[in-house]
């Protein structure tokens, strides 16, 4: 799978670079919702990882949050998000990635997080340890949530809100800090290499987790999915070191 997880860190730092060069720059707005942005620069974004791709695997899918290519039932399907974050790109908060995942056969096998800004990128493949900018990392081993630092997400939709203050009510007094950072992908990575214990979300698309999904587990932790019955094709997640004792 080398040479799978070789294209997807080569796509990840184009679309990184792209993303770097482009940001505190003008920006052209796709549409604009209540609580989320889309920017042209996502589109060309998605567009630079797909050529990057399916040049070099043209019988394979790519399911991306700007859109599919291909046919959608091949066994192998990359998964993308091409700017996870794009609120605060587009408000100049320099947190935000380019985010590549590989399935084959509905397996998660391939897991590309990059930070074009910190220029941290997180990689890894099924069987073999993740890295960080090439060396080694796990979760943490925090298993005290009065010692542990969360991310809570709030979703795009009022439904996911209201059941999402509840839930960061009662963490706030439980956990040591919450945080919500505004970049689901990165969100996974930190939990994975130790910098957050655990990061939960009401509702979530595949694209924003994929990757972070297979960092997290071959790094040590435990990642729990469920497809939210009222809304198409988003799940809740709790995404952790797997020895915190959450209780949600």
């Amino acid at each position: 799978m080398t040479h799978y997880l070789d294209a997807a860190v080569e796509a990840a730092r184009a679309a990184g670079q792209l993303l770097r060069h482009s940001f505190q720059q003008p920006l052209r707005i796709n549409s604009a919702e209540a609580h989320d942005i889309k920017l042209e620069i996502d589109v060309r974004s998605q567009e630079l990882i797909t050529e990057s791709l399916l040049k070099k695997f043209p019988e394979h899918a790519l399911y991306g949050e700007e859109g599919i290519v291909g046919d959608q039932m091949s066994d192998h399907q990359w998964v993308v998000d091409p700017l996870d974050g794009t609120v605060n790109y587009f408000y100049g908060i320099p947190h935000f990635c380019v985010s590549i995942a590989l399935r084959f056969k509905g397996e998660i096998i391939v897991g590309v997080i990059y930070d074009p800004i910190r220029e941290e990128i997180w990689a890894t493949q099924k069987g073999a340890k993740p890295t960080l900018n090439g060396k080694p990392f796990r979760v943490s081993e925090r298993a005290d949530l009065a010692e542990a630092v969360l991310s809570v997400g709030l979703s795009k939709t009022g439904a996911t809100i209201d059941a999402g203050l509840p839930l960061l009510q009662q963490m706030v007094h439980r956990a040591r800090k919450c945080r919500l950072m505004g970049s689901a992908a990165l969100d996974m990575a930190y939990v994975a290499c130790g910098r957050f214990d655990a990061y939960i979300e009401q509702g979530i698309s595949l694209w924003d987790i994929a990757a972070g999904w297979i960092l997290v587990e071959t790094a040590g932790g435990t990642v729990e999915m469920k497809p939210r019955a009222d809304m198409k094709d988003k799940y809740s997640i709790v995404a952790s070191n797997g020895v915190i004792d959450l209780k949600i």
